[in-house]
């Protein structure tokens, strides 16, 4: 028998961390290698965490609504014939901790317990906070001597809830070079959930909801796209009168044929991919000390759901027929809402396009997915009437076409041509000049 540790697997190439969204197993459960073992959301995705090992789970180490940097120790599970140095290690702690749990942690070295006892998850700092606990104060039980949520809430339910300046803990019980690092690091960590706060006053009826990790990441996404790329903004109108006509003279017969619906979308998609592969600068990325230019034309899409925002790609859009892009639209639309999205139907999006008409948008300025070098916004189609050539007025179904641009990599120029294209194409769509196949 030997112990081996799950620790957070890295679900994507830029995934630093991960949030425990549910334990699908319990202490005692048996496991056969590469079952579901824990559901894990990141800032890419939400995923089935596997097990790596044949066994019983020992001991879940994390909580539901942890935050754990990759590699960080998930869960530990009891194998068979454990023989490798790894696993040998493991059992020799697992008693000590089972011996005298307020005293394994002072056993073990000083600088990982303090850095352990250093990093807090979202859901103990909001207890900590909301009961106003010294963290420093309390003892933990989780790995390491991490603080848990448990550990919080049987300190509320006793009442003795220990204050800053309350009875510290005795410094000669740790040694200084010990207790610096826990002093320096534990205030730094409550403060980036709690600052803002600070500058918001809550009133009763107020309602607190704590940021997610998908939220935190999209607010990092976001504000390094803002301070890093130089935005430039550009709209065009288009006249999708006959574009519109067209697909509604298919829709029904290609549901019932397909099985899925033909989108609008459907149409400015295939219509920017094409676009892209006569301007290939637009399909570029800002790389510091140069710009590169990307040979694949890979659409990321925005799909929202009640609380976040997701980005699939729909990979080499330039080469898919208008069904195609529909029917792929169509499937990772319903894995993002379904929860079954992977990391990499994520991964090598070149350009995206926002379909923000589809909630009656009909102007809006998009902040350029980083490192991407432009955004395009596709508003509402609406019915306006319009000064023909002929000088008489029609009523015309009409787009706003906005695109955001990062200005180190893209002029003025090269986007207006690009968006004059992209109208050109549109304007142009009917059952005469487009095929759907």
């Amino acid at each position: 028998m030997g112990i081996e540790n799950m620790k957070m697997p890295q679900l994507g190439e830029s995934v630093t961390e991960g949030t425990i969204s549910k334990w699908l197993v319990s202490p005692g459960d048996t496991v056969n290698k590469y079952d579901p073992i824990a559901e894990v959301q990141t800032d890419k995705v939400n995923a089935e965490v596997p097990s790596s090992f044949t066994g019983t789970i020992k001991e879940l180490i994390a909580e539901e609504g942890d935050t754990l940097e990759v590699g960080e120790i998930i869960c530990s599970i009891e194998i068979e014939g454990g023989g490798s140095a790894p696993v040998e290690e493991a059992p020799k702690e697992a008693p000590k901790q089972a011996e005298n749990e307020s005293t394994a942690p002072k056993t073990k070295a000083p600088s990982k317990d303090s850095g352990n006892k250093a990093r807090y998850s979202p859901a103990v700092l909001k207890l900590s906070q909301e009961h106003d606990i010294d963290l420093n104060q309390v003892e933990g039980t989780g790995n390491g001597g991490r603080i848990t949520r448990k550990d919080l809430k049987k300190i509320i339910e006793s009442g003795s809830i220990p204050k800053a300046g309350d009875a510290p803990v005795p410094k000669a019980e740790t040694p200084a070079p010990q207790q610096a690092p826990v002093e320096d690091a534990a205030p730094a960590q409550p403060a980036k959930p709690s600052a803002p706060a600070a500058n918001v006053p809550v009133v009763p009826g107020d309602i607190e909801i704590p940021v997610s990790g998908i939220r935190k990441a999209i607010a990092s996404n976001m504000v390094r796209s803002k301070h890093e790329a130089p935005h430039a903004w550009t709209m065009m109108e288009v006249d999708v009168t006959n574009l519109v006509d067209y697909r509604n003279s298919l829709k029904t017969e290609f549901k019932q044929r397909e099985g899925y619906n033909l989108t609008f979308f459907a149409f400015f998609v295939k219509a920017v991919a094409q676009a892209l592969k006569e301007y290939p600068q637009i399909n570029s990325m800002w790389a510091g000390d140069k710009i590169v230019q990307k040979k694949d034309i890979n659409l990321s899409i925005a799909v929202a759901t009640d609380d976040a925002l997701y980005v699939p790609v729909i990979k080499n859009a330039d080469e898919k027929t208008i069904k195609g892009i529909a029917r792929e639209i169509t499937e990772l639309a319903g894995k993002v809402r379904s929860g079954k999205l992977t990391s990499q139907d994520m991964q090598g999006g070149t350009f995206t396009v926002n379909n923000t008409g589809s909630f009656g948008s009909v102007q809006s300025m998009g902040i350029i997915n980083y490192p991407q070098a432009a955004i395009l916004q596709v508003e509402s189609i609406v019915k306006r009437p319009v000064v023909m050539n002929n000088g008489m007025i029609a009523v015309r179904d009409m787009v706003n076409l906005c695109m955001s641009l990062d200005h180190r990599v893209l002029d003025g120029l090269v986007c207006g041509r690009f968006l004059q294209r992209v109208k050109e194409i549109l304007e142009n769509t009917s059952k005469e000049n487009t095929s759907l196949y």
